[in-house]
């Protein structure tokens, strides 16, 4: 049996424990909100790069970095999927450029910077089709504004926007969003909110058929 004083001890001992794990829940939920600046892996924000029709009730998001080998793999895969299903699904891409890619940031901004004159996803297109020319080249900038004068943009304009704080903070934001989210790797998919993890073009179809299917 235990002591009175035993007792007490053990009822303070839990009282202080009940009281840490309140202090933590608060904790916690105070933390997971501090960054309302954020968009979640499920909203669309106004500044998102969309395929697709913005208001479509299917939304398939895609962390990606353009020096990533898988990333370039899966860009044709998600540019078929995109013709093949039109407005019935809206496609989202974000930011994740790897420490490890030492050119990663630089294509996001140089991409982000070409969105600036209305050219994002052609600029997309031409930085995944040509990675292996500018991954680790030491004249990035240079390549990336050849790409930009092969898609039609003002180079002067362009080689101004890749200093941009603007794009350099878009690039970051997206980044966060994505670690936020529980992106640790690329290219990482969400469909509907849920990450997904397609192997296939027949897979990747299937599950976006699937996700139609369920809300029509």
């Amino acid at each position: 049996m235990f002591a009175k004083k035993e007792i007490y001890i053990l009822g303070a001992i839990v009282i202080l424990l009940i009281g840490g794990f309140v202090f933590l829940g608060v904790y916690l939920k105070s933390d997971s909100s501090s960054s309302g600046d954020l968009v979640s892996v499920a909203e669309i924000s106004d500044f998102d790069w969309i395929k697709g029709d913005r208001g479509a009730k299917v939304v398939l998001i895609e962390y990606s970095d353009f020096q990533c080998p898988a990333c370039a793999y899966y860009s044709g895969m998600v540019k078929q999927l995109t013709n093949d299903f039109g407005n019935q699904i809206a496609f989202v891409y974000r930011h994740f450029p790897l420490s490890q890619h030492k050119n990663a940031e630089l294509a996001a901004v140089a991409a982000e910077a070409a969105g600036k004159q209305g050219k994002f996803w052609e600029m997309h297109d031409m930085i995944f089709i040509n990675q292996k020319e500018w991954e680790e080249a030491k004249n990035e900038k240079e390549i990336f504004a050849k790409y930009a004068g092969g898609i039609g943009i003002n180079i002067a304009q362009f080689e101004i926007d890749l200093k941009s704080k603007e794009i350099a903070e878009k690039v970051n934001n997206d980044y966060k969003g994505g670690i936020k989210a529980g992106v640790n790797a690329t290219p990482t998919f969400f469909l509907g909110g849920k990450k997904i993890s397609p192997q296939s073009y027949e897979e990747f179809k299937n599950i976006i058929n699937e996700q139609l299917n369920n809300n029509f």
